[in-house]
Parts: structure tokens; C-alpha cells; sequence
């Protein structure tokens, strides 16, 4: 493997840093918008001008400055900092655009404020993507929890203030709480806090030690969202429609769970981690929160609440691969960042388009709705199906991975967890779907004035929908990355 010294992953992270003055200075709507546009598509360009020299078995990397021994803010570009940050950059343009059609719209609020957020938090996702080590992403893992309060407290009502606090209490405390000194800790016993393909702490403590420090980190980076700290992310709900899908699948909850699996590959090592029996208790963790969060998600008729705790069981697949510590476990852990993000953004982008076309938010009020939103509900059943697991959509890639990774690790206990995870999901998705297209005779509540929502608000869902078959049929270069960071951190 080759390392490639190049300035492109900071480039990258500044683009839209540097598009926030031009923001705010425009006075005109759509010159704002178009700046926006410019900085995603730049982003976009930077990430994928770098895609064929990780796809080629080489890592990119550039140091920005270095200060102690062992500790330096640097970027490293590598297969599986490539998959999220494509994952991100892509959707970001169809955020911008859905943005404009929700905002514009609802005649809201402080837009530029928006977009000018919008554009730091994604800086700060690209950051954690491209991380060379611990200090580095823990550096940009605060930037966006700061960037992403006042998207969350947009309203700027009581409600929102105080999903607001609640944000910050869980992100922020149990950052500084918990991921702070347990990477201090990790510095005085290694001197280092560089990810290896292996970890840098194996033999550098003992299994008590360990334990305490892997707890820390998993309950730590609470974007994560594993309960008992995912309490935060239904509160954040409040937040407009962009904002939400922008927390739950392009960055926020995805850049926690990305953390995590940063840290049990790049800290502990799969090596460790087997050595210590500690994968049983990530998949235990995981496999409660995935459970638990189901039968809330099952319990909901606030259709984005719902989402919020469908979200928060569909994050914890994810440690569930890496906890399997089988090659066909990590690769489905991992496949899913990609697969979820285009699944569970288009369920969102429908929300939105639902609430702007008829005001409606809880699922007893959309009955018979799919006969006069066709696009935007049928676009909702294939988000459905990718996150349920079924084909054709990208979803049951990422989770027949997962299946077959239990099974490679001998796990029962955790395939019943993920079949049962999965019907949960269809028996809270597929009744909503049912009802908007086959309402009972007389019941459905929509006159023919109602139609679908304005034409960005409908084509992101759209395309996106569109784009999770497509990687049904064709998950590259996703898999190819995911297979080349299995074979990196030698998962078995």
C-alpha cells in the first residue's frame, strides 16, 4: 500500500468552510442558493477525484500541523473514510436542493442562518470521514455537534430551546465526559493516538482497563444514538424536515456510529477485541438498543418520531457487524452507513413533502394519501423496503451481510435479533404504506384540491429511492471499499 501525501482532504473539509462568508454577504435568494450549490458540487469533485487512488489500494494523507510527539491534526484519506464521505458529499447536493423547495415553501425563518450551518456541519462530517487519528476526529466531532444547535433550535420557540439543551447536554456531555478522558488515557498509555489496521492498544493494558475505556467510547460518542443516550434524538424532531434528514443520514447520527467504528477497528483492533471476548457485549449493547427502539418506533403515530426510533435501531446494525468480528459481519456493519443514509433520507425528504403538501404529521391522518401523492409515497415504500431489508433496494445487501456474518460467527442469539428487528420494521412501515394507497371504503380523509408537494420536494425522494434500487443491482463502489477496509483491519 502506498502512502500518497496531498493537501485534497483539507481542501475537501474547507470547501464549504469558505463558502459560509459568500452566505452570508448574498442578499439575493438564489445567488445564496447557487453559492451553496457550488460548494457541494466542488466538495463532491474533491472526494471523487481522490476515489480511484483509495480504489487503486493506496491512502492519501496530510498533515496539518503536528504538535506533541504522537499527536497531530492530520487527515487520512482510506477505504472506509472514502465510502462515508461519498455517502455525505452526494447527498448533500440533494439536501441543498430539497432545502430549497421545504424552505422556500414554509416561507421560513432565517434561511441564510440555515444554509450557512448547513454548510459548517458539513465540513466537520467530511472532517471525521478523512480523521488520521483520535485528536483529530474528536476535534471535528465537537465542530459539528456545535454547528448542528441552532439547525436544531431553528424554530426558536420554547420547544425548540428545549430540544436544543437536551441536545447539547447528551452530545456534549458525554463527549467531554467520556470519549475526552478516555483518549487521554489512551495517549499516556500508547504515546500515540494514530488509527492502525490493528489498533494501538494491543498490549498496552489489561482487560479490566480495556473494558472501561470501550464503554466509555461506545456511550461516549453519543451521536451514535445507543440508549440509554438517545433520548436527544427524538427531541430533535422539532427541527425542520432538511435538518432532520440532514441528522440522520447524512451526518450527525451516522458521524457517531462512524466514530465508533473508527474506534473498535483503529483503537482496540479485532484482534483485541476477540482476545478480551468483547464483541459479545458491542453486539449485546447494540442488539437492546435495536429491540428496544423498534417496538417504541412500533408504539408512534407522529410519523418523524417514528423514523427517530427507527433510525436509532438501524445505527446499532452497524456496531452490531463490527461487534461480530467476522469478515461478512464487519462488511455488512459498514455497507450499511451507505445503504441506510439513502433509505432512511428519502423516508424524510417524504415527511417533509407530506407536511408541506397537507400539514399533516401523524400516520392515522395520512389515509388515503398515496392516491393523491403517488410520486412521494411511492418513493416512501422503496425507503421502506431498503430499511426493512428487502429487495429490490440496497438494504438487503447490507443486512443479508449481516445475517451471513452472524452465522460466520456462530452468533444465533444475534440473528434472531436481526430477523426479528427486521419484522418489526415491516409491521410499523408497511401499514402506513398500506393504508395511504388502500385506505377502507369511506375513509379516506384527503379532497381532490390536495396533490403532491412542489417539484423539489418530490424529486430528492425520488431520486433517491431511485438510487437505493440502483444499489441493489449495483452496490460499487461501496462494496469494493467495504472489502478493501475488511481486508485492512484484517477483520475475523
Amino acid at each position: 500500500m502506498e502512502t500518497i501525501q496531498s493537501i485534497k482532504p483539507l481542501i475537501a473539509v474547507l470547501v464549504s468552510i469558505c463558502v459560509v462568508p459568500l452566505l452570508v454577504l448574498c442578499k439575493k435568494p438564489n445567488l445564496r442558493e447557487g453559492w451553496t450549490f457550488a460548494a457541494a458540487a466542488v466538495k463532491l469533485l474533491l472526494v471523487l477525484s481522490m476515489l480511484p487512488v483509495i480504489l487503486n489500494g493506496n491512502q492519501i494523507v496530510y498533515t496539518l500541523v503536528e504538535g506533541v510527539p504522537g499527536v497531530a491534526i492530520k487527515f487520512r484519506v482510506d477505504a472506509l473514510g472514502m465510502l462515508f464521505a461519498c455517502v455525505a458529499a452526494s447527498l448533500w447536493i440533494i439536501t441543498s436542493a430539497y432545502s430549497i423547495g421545504y424552505m422556500r415553501g414554509l416561507k421560513e425563518h432565517s434561511q441564510t442562518r440555515y444554509y450557512v450551518f448547513f454548510a459548517l456541519a458539513l465540513s466537520a462530517t467530511i472532517g471525521v470521514a478523512f480523521s488520521a487519528n483520535l485528536l483529530t476526529l474528536y476535534l471535528f466531532y465537537e465542530m459539528l455537534s456545535l454547528a448542528t444547535y441552532p439547525l436544531v433550535t431553528h424554530h426558536q420557540d420554547r420547544e425548540a430551546r428545549a430540544a436544543g439543551r437536551k441536545y447539547l447536554t447528551y452530545i456534549l456531555g458525554t463527549s467531554i465526559g467520556l470519549v475526552l478522558p478516555a483518549m487521554l488515557v489512551c495517549y499516556h498509555l500508547t504515546g500515540t493516538l494514530e488509527f492502525a489496521s490493528q489498533g494501538f492498544l494491543a498490549g498496552a493494558c489489561n482487560r479490566g482497563l480495556a473494558g472501561v475505556l470501550l464503554v466509555f467510547f461506545i456511550f461516549g460518542f453519543a451521536k451514535a444514538a445507543v440508549m440509554p443516550f438517545h433520548g436527544w434524538l427524538p427531541a430533535a424532531m422539532v427541527a425542520p424536515t432538511p435538518v432532520s434528514a440532514l441528522l440522520h443520514a447524512v451526518a450527525v447520527v451516522t458521524v457517531g456510529v462512524f466514530s465508533i467504528v473508527r474506534i473498535l477497528t483503529g483503537v482496540f483492533g479485532t484482534e483485541l477485541l476477540g482476545q478480551f471476548d468483547f464483541g459479545v457485549i458491542i453486539c449485546a449493547i447494540a442488539s437492546v438498543t435495536i429491540i428496544v427502539a423498534s417496538l417504541i418506533a412500533l408504539s408512534q403515530d407522529n410519523l418523524k418520531r417514528m423514523l427517530a426510533f427507527s433510525t436509532i435501531g438501524q445505527l446499532s446494525y452497524i456496531i452490531l457487524g463490527v461487534g461480530l468480528l467476522s469478515p461478512k459481519g464487519i462488511t455488512g456493519g459498514m455497507l450499511h452507513i451507505a445503504m441506510h443514509a439513502f433509505g432512511k433520507i428519502t423516508l424524510f425528504f417524504c415527511a417533509g413533502a407530506i407536511f408541506m403538501a397537507t400539514g399533516k404529521r401523524n400516520i392515522s391522518e395520512m389515509v388515503g394519501i398515496g392516491r393523491r401523492m403517488p410520486w412521494t409515497m411511492g418513493a416512501f415504500f422503496v425507503g421502506s423496503l431498503s430499511i426493512i431489508g428487502l429487495p429490490p433496494t440496497g438494504g438487503f445487501i447490507s443486512k443479508w451481510y449481516l445475517v451471513l456474518g452472524t452465522l460466520e460467527a456462530n452468533q444465533m442469539t444475534f440473528l434472531l435479533v436481526l430477523l426479528g428487528s427486521s419484522l418489526l420494521s415491516a409491521a410499523y412501515f408497511m401499514p402506513v404504506v398500506y393504508r395511504a394507497f388502500f385506505p377502507p371504503p369511506g375513509k379516506a380523509m384527503f379532497e381532490n384540491k390536495v396533490g403532491e408537494a412542489p417539484i423539489l420536494c418530490v424529486a430528492p425522494p425520488v431520486i433517491t429511492a431511485f438510487i437505493s434500487v440502483v444499489l441493489f443491482f449495483y452496490p460499487e463502489p461501496f462494496f469494493r471499499l467495504v472489502s478493501m477496509a475488511v481486508r485492512f483491519i484484517g477483520g475475523n
